[in-house]
């Protein structure tokens, strides 16, 4: 099982592994919005050409305007995944800290990053310190003036620089230290488009970042980090503000059922990100297993063998059946 320990989303080693269970696989394995973002008609992608330069500053122009950022801040990727494997590339001051427990990937970021509980991150006073808000997998929140405290209340030069993974921050945008960003913080700011419209497979994110650098990472990635189809579903998401006004409603009251449904069950959730629950229990891994051998794919942890996070079902069939599952233990 510990193939499905490090991400989410396996169904294929799932199926491998649980051979008889039935299909298809109900995957609630990720922090992915099962609801995903639509139109009619749908974007239009010319695969013929390379996007261009302005087609690009467009995208990056509306998804700032989403971001509360200035659009010079701003530069698209293909996926926030490949802006936290750079940051070893980008000469922070050292020594770095990662907040644990969190995304996996933050641990792998830099070679010689070292732990630090979420608790403790306004005792470090120089280097870096990696954070994501809200955090994976636990659900944890801070507010942008805790988090900015962390830079701004150092004098020079122990002034550490502050990386926050705000993958997730789209669907509690208050909780974003974006909009607060004054121009000479020490600041790098992730933004995961997958996540929140529900496409992971566009492959697109972002960083925010002080223009000095940006033009650095801008030159890294070359001329056209991103696909045309990238662009295309990019620009029209981000400007469809009617669709993310009532995500953000739609969401949370789909999170608060899902507590409902698990309390059923004497499942406490934790956690403040509204596209995942955290329970606690010591029987997580057998949880685990009866899900699974019942088709549905949910998340353990290596590290905590007490946790497991459950996704969003995505309809009311979805929700009858882990309901199901549930019932059947």
């Amino acid at each position: 099982m510990s193939g499905l320990q490090v991400h989410g989303g396996r169904i294929d080693l799932a199926a491998a592994l649980y051979p008889d269970a039935p299909a298809p696989w109900l995957d609630l394995s990720t922090g992915i919005s099962p609801c995903a973002w639509t139109a009619d008609p749908m974007p239009h992608a010319d695969l013929t050409r390379l996007p261009s330069p302005a087609a690009i500053a467009s995208l990056e122009h509306s998804a700032a305007a989403a971001f509360g950022a200035q659009a010079n801040r701003v530069i698209a990727m293909p996926g926030s995944e490949i802006g936290l494997r750079m940051l070893e590339q980008l000469n922070l001051p050292g020594p770095v800290r990662f907040v644990t427990p969190s995304y996996a990937t933050h641990a792998e970021a830099f070679a010689q990053g070292t732990p630090v509980a979420r608790a403790d991150i306004h005792t470090v006073e120089a280097g870096t310190v990696l954070i994501a808000n809200p955090n994976n997998p636990d659900g944890q929140l801070d507010a942008p003036e805790r988090l900015l405290a962390i830079v701004r209340d150092r004098a020079a030069p122990l002034e550490p620089w502050l990386v926050i993974d705000e993958a997730f921050a789209d669907l509690v945008p208050s909780y974003s230290v974006v909009p607060h960003l004054q121009p000479a913080d020490p600041v790098i700011v992730f933004r995961s488009f997958g996540k929140t419209f529900g496409l992971p497979g566009v492959r697109l994110g972002f960083m925010i970042a002080q223009p000095a650098l940006i033009a650095a990472v801008r030159a890294r990635l070359g001329s056209w980090p991103i696909s045309a189809q990238a662009v295309a579903y990019g620009i029209a998401a981000y400007r469809d503000t009617d669709w993310l006004d009532a995500a953000r409603i739609a969401i949370p009251k789909r999170a608060a059922r899902l507590d409902a449904l698990l309390a059923r069950y004497g499942l406490q959730s934790s956690g403040y990100c509204p596209l995942f629950r955290l329970i606690q229990t010591e029987d997580a891994s057998a949880l685990f297993d009866r899900l699974a051998r019942a088709g549905i794919l949910t998340r353990t942890f290596n590290y905590e063998p007490r946790w497991l996070r459950i996704g969003l079902p995505g309809d009311d069939a979805a929700f009858a059946r882990l309901d199901q599952a549930l019932s059947d233990g």
